[in-house]
């Protein structure tokens, strides 16, 4: 049995560990036993030497209830770091804790005495951890792009590859990746690998029971929920910023944040905001996206007295990140929602090391348009995803004739929907909005944490997620719909909760997503690039989709393409974008096809 660990920098900077051992003896078998590389801002080494035997830990983000679980432990820590604790929990309480620690965490642990690896993810899947097996020996990274420079592992795809990148993408099924024999540890799960393998157990899931709290003790149990993961999660310096938006989540965010400053006695709290250049000018009104943000940031500065600062992001850097955000990816994403994101951590980076984020709000409190239209609750496919035959339509006639994007998103969402259990005192609308939660959570969270944390990790910024909480998420997946949708609302219970918190506006603003550009220029910025790429005969992209049809996705500036590509963004120019990264990523990879 062997294993390797490439887990590092998104950079691909290679960079040998700060080890802490106990004597060379120690030093000499973890040596042997690992092959590790990893980020010195993010990821640490730890190793005790116990009864002769070595234990080492690889370990990857924050515990945030650290402090009170050390307090409470069967044993002594030297540090407060989450390695030894981690570690010494292993140690001595076997399957140890991974219940109780609260964060966002992977991890491998190295058994000497058992001559085997233990590895973890957090509950939710906001940390990152990819693996594959080859000829009995483990290969695994925190960084996709790491571990596909082990010159032992095959680059390639094959007809589920094809099926995740233009069936699904850029989400893709929990569990897999678009490379060949190369999977993601799921959320909530561990590993066990020694000689007879890989074992793979679940340490957590949702369970559905009755709700037994009125309404009254609903609220404050969420109020305490939330202010408590916020809180817990909140540096204890003035480090850190909140990624202010003026909408609910975020103000939300920034309101706790500047309660815990004036508590502790720090500096005001600092708010940042993205914007694009000229986008006041050409703002357009949508059901997905009804208004800007600048009035509601306005409104939050003034009321809490945040040190504020705007970021503004123009068309060509907008245009000319999409290969950097697919780099810090190793995979295409959300096009210009990724290069937007990218570029707009490079410069929170530049003031603070930390920022917190309302990300995960509308999963947990069911915000998103497709809880409640009807054409989204009847589709019996996934509602951020709704355009089948038209990304079926973008394939080539070769690949069409093989694969079909409707069979294969039908048993994805069915193999899905079988794991969900339900309580015999759930309503009809109850039931209908788990599925639609549980998928929401396993999918399209999943892909919005992905873009938060690889567009931070590249640009060595810390992003935190309070509202990705299992405990929150857990206590509200029970609440009925008829509360969750308090006056038939998205967020309703939310807004309820927070009424007296924010100002009247931004407690009733209407669910506005992540900004995209208006900008027309971005528009003929996008198309000039994929017509060039269309254009040119070795253009790796062109194996793949029918030319034509692509031509007139240009042609039309996406018009032909009548629903969004993916969640409710991903229009015309996003969809242009995304196809430019697919054949950058074909470029960069140059994965072989085996269909």
């Amino acid at each position: 049995m062997k294993i390797f660990t490439g887990i590092s920098n998104i950079q691909g900077t290679l960079k040998k560990p700060n080890f802490y051992f106990e004597d060379e003896d120690a030093k000499t078998l973890f040596c042997n036993a690992f092959n590790i590389f990893y980020n010195n801002y993010q990821e640490n080494v730890f190793t005790l030497k116990v009864d002769g035997y070595l234990y080492s830990i690889v370990f990857l983000g924050n515990i945030y209830n650290l402090k009170s679980l050390i307090s409470h432990s069967n044993f002594e820590c030297s540090t407060n770091s989450n390695e030894e604790f981690v570690l010494k929990s292993y140690i001595y309480n076997n399957l140890f804790y991974l219940n109780d620690f609260n964060g966002c965490f992977s991890f491998a642990i190295w058994n000497d005495r058992k001559k085997e690896l233990f590895i973890a993810r957090d509950h939710l899947g906001v940390k990152p951890f990819y693996y594959t097996d080859i000829d009995g020996t483990l290969y695994f990274s925190s960084s996709l792009d790491q571990l596909l420079s082990f010159k032992e592992i095959d680059i390639s795809i094959d007809s589920t590859g094809v099926l995740e990148l233009f069936g699904l993408g850029p989400a893709h099924t929990p569990g897999t990746c678009l490379f060949k024999n190369i999977y993601e540890l799921k959320p909530a799960h561990y590993a066990i690998f020694n000689d007879s393998g890989l074992h793979v157990r679940r340490f957590w899931g949702l369970e559905s029971k009755k709700h037994i709290d009125d309404f009254e003790t609903t609220c404050n149990t969420i109020s305490y929920l939330l202010e408590s993961s916020i809180y817990n999660e909140l540096p204890r310096d003035n480090n850190f910023c909140t990624m202010l938006s003026g909408g609910l989540d975020s103000s939300i965010i920034t309101a706790y944040a500047s309660k815990f400053c004036e508590g502790c006695s720090l500096d005001i709290v600092k708010t940042i905001s993205v914007d694009y250049v000229d986008n006041d000018k050409n703002f357009v009104k949508s059901d997905f996206q009804p208004n800007s943000d600048k009035y509601y940031i306005n409104l939050m500065q003034e009321k809490f007295k945040t040190n504020h600062q705007t970021i503004f992001i123009d068309t060509p850097e907008l245009a000319n990140s999409l290969e950097e955000a697919m780099i810090a990816r190793a995979l295409p994403g959300m096009a210009d929602i990724d290069s937007s994101l990218l570029l707009f951590c490079k410069e929170i980076k530049k003031h603070c090391d930390v920022a917190i984020s309302g990300e995960c709000s509308d999963e947990v409190f069911a915000g998103y348009p497709w809880f409640f239209r009807e054409d989204c609750l009847n589709s019996d496919t996934f509602p951020w995803s709704l355009a089948l035959n038209e990304r079926q339509n973008i394939l080539n006639k070769s690949i069409s004739e093989k694969i079909s994007i409707k069979d294969y998103v039908d048993f994805r969402y069915n193999e899905d929907l079988e794991s969900i259990s339900f309580d015999k005192n759930d309503s009809i609308d109850t039931v209908i909005r788990k599925k639609i939660n549980y998928i929401t959570y396993n999918w399209f969270m999943q892909t919005l944490l992905d873009r938060a944390e690889r567009m931070a990790n590249y640009t060595d910024l810390e992003v935190r997620v309070p509202f990705c909480d299992y405990k929150l998420v857990e206590y509200l997946w029970n609440i009925p719909w008829e509360t969750k949708a308090y006056e038939g609302r998205e967020k309703g219970l939310l807004r309820y909760i927070v009424k007296d918190l924010l100002p009247e506006e931004i407690v009733f603003r209407k669910k506005s997503p992540y900004p995209k550009t208006h900008n027309p220029t971005y528009l003929n910025c996008v198309k000039k690039i994929l017509l060039e790429i269309l254009e040119n005969p070795n253009s790796p992209i062109l194996n793949f989709i029918d030319k034509d049809v692509a031509l007139e996705i240009v042609n039309t500036d996406g018009k032909s393409f009548t629903r969004p590509w993916f969640g409710q963004l991903m229009t015309g120019p996003q969809l242009m974008a995304y196809l430019i990264q697919v054949n950058m990523w074909l470029k960069k990879y140059s994965p072989k096809f085996r269909i």
